[in-house]
């Protein structure tokens, strides 16, 4: 088959060119007329077709209407393809321009539609995070009130200790006195010994008995205030670990809302870049509006072509009738 833009049209013009050098038509010649375009056996095809159709109109010499018809047929023909070969390559460049603008905006949303998700749940994140900070600043507030609840505590079981311990001085300086008073008593009332004695001793066992009670409940407070001791340490551990987990919290929010303003800045330049694709089919379109201003154009001159030849067929049918009785009258006077 024969390229885009060869046919017997071009051929014959490519043709003529040849004759009006003086050269003769060959195949290489025609085809070296036309760019080196065309396959030989084409070219071959339509110079054989011409020849015979100059052979066959040697006979009868064509009128100079005709050769303008043909000439404007010719003429026309070479627009009309021209037109359309420009229109076909410019509907070419911007169907494909449409389609990967087309690609890179499908490309733009989804990476668009990715972002926003990942803000969404990057701002839920944050918000957990947020409820969890404060339900970690609510603990933390109540252990220190339990813990001031129990130095307190201590401090009262302190106080209550000290007294404890003038309590029991109290009555160790009571027992020496009474030890002193049945060793005046047994100096001075020798008969009354025994009597004086148990009496003492009965005193003194329940002493003994009530200082034992004493010791034994301060074992029990010392114990006590022990344990407590221990469990404020405890939650004055707990109470740092806290501190150091809300720390922690603080600058995981910190890197969260870093990574969130990364994410902002990526949504404004994916915005930057959809501007910058409508732009680019803006150009497109100006491009394409541009090749149907030619094709218009190309039209218009066919449009007039067609019309001057439609003239010219009116010129040449209204000079018949007016040639036609000279040629009658001519062979006539002969006779």
């Amino acid at each position: 088959m024969a390229r885009a833009g060869i046919n017997k049209a071009v051929v014959s013009a490519a043709r003529q060119a040849v004759i009006a050098r003086g050269d003769n038509p060959t195949i290489d010649a025609v085809r070296i007329e036309m760019g080196n375009t065309g396959s030989k056996t084409t070219i071959h095809r339509y110079l054989k077709e011409l020849e015979a159709r100059a052979a066959t109109q040697a006979v009868v010499a064509p009128s100079l209407s005709e050769e303008l018809t043909h000439l404007v047929s010719h003429l026309a023909d070479r627009l009309r393809e021209e037109g359309a070969t420009q229109v076909a390559e410019a509907r070419a460049v911007f169907d494909e321009a449409l389609a990967a603008a087309a690609q890179d905006l499908e490309q733009t949303r989804q990476r668009l539609a990715q972002l926003e998700q990942a803000h969404g749940i990057q701002t839920a994140a944050l918000q957990a995070e947020a409820a969890e900070r404060v339900a970690c600043s609510a603990a933390l507030q109540t252990e220190q009130t339990r813990g001031a609840r129990l130095n307190q505590a201590c401090d009262d079981l302190q106080t209550r200790l000290k007294d404890k311990d003038e309590h029991i001085a109290s009555l160790e300086e009571k027992h020496r006195h009474a030890r002193d008073a049945l060793e005046h008593y047994r100096q001075s009332v020798k008969e009354q010994r025994e009597q004086e004695l148990r009496r003492h001793e009965s005193q003194l066992q329940q002493l003994q008995g009530e200082v034992r009670q004493l010791q034994q409940s301060l074992q029990v407070r010392q114990q006590e205030a022990t344990v407590l001791n221990r469990d404020n340490e405890r939650l004055l551990a707990e109470n740092r670990q806290a501190i150091t987990q809300g720390q922690e919290r603080q600058q995981e929010i910190a890197e969260q809302t870093r990574q969130l303003s990364a994410a902002a800045q990526s949504l404004a330049k994916v915005e930057g870049g959809r501007d910058e694709l409508w732009r680019q089919l803006g150009e497109v379109r100006a491009r394409l509006d541009e090749a149907l201003a030619r094709e218009y154009q190309h039209r218009r001159s066919i449009d007039q072509l067609e019309t001057a030849l439609a003239e010219l067929h009116a010129r040449e049918a209204a000079q018949r009738p007016a040639a036609e009785p000279l040629m009658e009258k001519g062979p006539a006077e002969e006779g």
